[in-house]
């Protein structure tokens, strides 16, 4: 069986991805770090929908936690393999640089950039052999034109966009997609601090975005009809960077 794992699946985005999926057929793997009350809300939204999920714990900056937590849901799923991939997880901690300290970059760079390195290297190997998968990964519209304040938000999914295009060429005649949205401003825990009622007005659709909008375009990437696909980072910012 397919089975999709979204890292960061517990909140915001990556729950939203996390009950898409499973609207299309798949088995879901909500993995999270500490907040096991937001994930058991999330597999118990799927279930209450008639759709099937499972948690895994770890943290996807922690190479050793990855390994561990991905091999031991491969023995205990013998008939099933990782199909699909989303690499959500993320964190921010904004400041001008001048006054970004070294764990401010350091735990960037790790969740995001490492976070994918350690995952996906850890679950192509199946979507190889079984010639068939899909690698969709969180990026931001920080990553393609820079922010202010965000100097390790911008490196990191600047990162991810830049391995996104290579990963793609490497694994294209598998049958393996890789692709990245780059959403704008989305409602999310993530951005509830930010000033919305004077940000949307630089926005041309006039409003932030919602989870569930970046969620049915992760959807439509995982699906065979986005089979052709591969390498592009597709931004959903409501025009902010048209």
């Amino acid at each position: 069986m397919k089975y999709a794992l979204v890292t960061g699946g517990s909140r915001g985005i990556g729950s939203a991805v996390c009950k898409a999926l499973a609207k299309e057929g798949f088995p879901v793997i909500i993995n999270y770090m500490s907040r096991e009350d937001a994930a058991l809300e999330t597999k118990k939204a799927i279930e209450d929908a008639g759709g099937k999920a499972e948690l895994l714990q770890f943290d996807v900056a922690d190479l050793k936690s990855v390994d561990a937590a991905v091999t031991y849901w491969s023995s205990t799923h013998t008939d099933d393999y990782i199909a699909v991939l989303v690499n959500n997880a993320g964190i921010r901690k904004d400041t001008l640089m001048m006054w970004m300290d070294d764990e401010d970059w350091s735990s960037v760079i790790n969740t995001h950039l490492n976070g994918f390195f350690y995952v996906t290297r850890k679950v192509q190997g199946d979507m190889l052999k079984k010639r068939w998968g899909r690698i969709v990964s969180v990026a931001s519209l920080s990553g393609i034109k820079g922010m202010p304040g965000q100097t390790n938000y911008s490196a990191a999914k600047g990162g991810i966009i830049a391995a996104t295009k290579a990963l793609a060429l490497e694994v294209a005649k598998r049958g393996v997609t890789v692709n990245a949205v780059a959403p704008g401003f989305v409602e999310t825990d993530m951005t509830k601090e930010l000033d919305e009622n004077t940000l949307k007005n630089t926005i041309p659709a006039g409003r932030f975005g919602k989870a569930e909008e970046v969620a049915d375009l992760v959807a439509f990437l995982v699906s065979d009809k986005a089979a052709y696909i591969t390498g592009q980072v597709i931004e959903i910012n409501g025009g902010l960077n048209t």
